[in-house]
């Protein structure tokens, strides 16, 4: 079995405002082995990017606060480490590629010298030699050498997107956090830029965490998947273990609302209600007012992670915990249905 390269074990963050406490990460479990791509899965507002600021150390205090668990990256807690170290350890070994690639880049630096400067930082090279890097990386990315002295607004959004994920590669990192890289770009850009993330990642040897709410993207690019809801992970497992398998009434309801280009329907099926409000979550399960299988044990008692036959899959739900009398939930059997 490979390492762990990044095992987070009860992870509460929480912002504190002036209208109250936001609950973002409530007790969060997640894991990714050496090698390996995770897709993290949920609606806007369920904690993924909060969660990826995290691991970056880039968690804003105030008024975020990390009040508890653990980020264990190469045997080592991120949580107990100084602010010296993680500069060592932000950009060289963990790198993220940040959602909005047209905020992303500095408006009034070329882009070879933005990728530089990432190098220069890091590995010791000279102005030069960092330079000379810079535009090897671009080379990498498909985006010709005679450009390197131009400036983000002469890009479109594809070629920003490259940039940026030429930058968080450009120190060859053991662990890339790509938080939603294909949001702002049209499908045939998008299918140009997943393309080349696989073909970086088999050249560089770099484990993934791929944030996004987009099931084809996990599909083509993942080898495990995490399901988040209001800041916790409801269910895990290998790819097929959720695309074949799927349990949790969340994640057979996101699943549910995928279209079908085999059948004709009216209306696209949607799950019933909101994301709870993060400053006022439901005292039991977090899905429990949007649950059909929910009981009033569902309404009062958080559920505890379960492990289901295979090892890898585990779920948060009473259903699966036996204490419901519902029978238990599955993609043969729809939440809506």
């Amino acid at each position: 079995m490979a390492d762990k390269l990044i095992d987070i074990k009860d992870l509460v963050i929480k912002f504190h405002t002036d209208d109250g406490v936001v609950h973002a990460v409530n007790g969060l479990d997640l894991s990714l082995e050496e090698g390996e791509t995770l897709g993290l899965v949920g609606e806007t507002g369920a904690g993924k990017t909060t969660s990826a600021l995290a691991m970056m150390g880039l968690v804003d205090s105030p008024p975020g606060r990390i009040h508890s668990g653990e980020i264990i990256y190469k045997g080592k807690d991120l949580l107990k480490i100084k602010e010296d170290e993680y500069l060592h350890i932000r950009g060289r070994e963990i790198s993220m590629i940040f959602q909005d690639p047209m905020t992303a880049l500095n408006p009034v630096m070329t882009v070879s010298d933005q990728i530089a400067e990432v190098i220069e930082n890091h590995q010791g090279l000279s102005r030069k030699e960092a330079k000379q890097r810079a535009i090897e990386m671009l080379e990498i990315v498909r985006i010709q050498p005679e450009r390197a002295n131009e400036y983000p607004h002469q890009f479109s959004g594809g070629m920003k997107q490259r940039v940026v994920i030429a930058i968080a590669l450009a120190c060859n990192p053991s662990l890339l956090i790509a938080d939603e890289p294909t949001t702002a770009l049209d499908v045939t850009i998008q299918a140009q830029v997943l393309e080349m993330m696989k073909r970086l990642r088999r050249e560089f040897k770099t484990s993934m965490i791929m944030i996004t709410h987009d099931f084809g993207i996990v599909a083509e690019t993942c080898d495990h998947v995490a399901i988040m809801y209001a800041g916790e992970v409801v269910e895990s497992g290998t790819l097929r273990d959720i695309f074949k398998g799927a349990r949790h009434p969340y994640t057979i309801g996101l699943f549910g609302a995928i279209p079908n280009l085999e059948q004709e329907t009216e209306f696209l099926y949607q799950i019933e209600g909101l994301m709870p409000d993060p400053m006022d979550l439901p005292t039991g399960c977090p899905f429990s007012p949007r649950c059909a299988y929910a009981e009033e044990l569902c309404k009062t008692e958080k559920p505890v992670k379960t492990v289901l036959p295979g090892e890898a899959h585990t779920i948060k739900c009473h259903i699966y915990n036996g204490l419901l009398k519902t029978k238990k939930a599955g993609r043969e059997d729809q939440v809506n249905g």
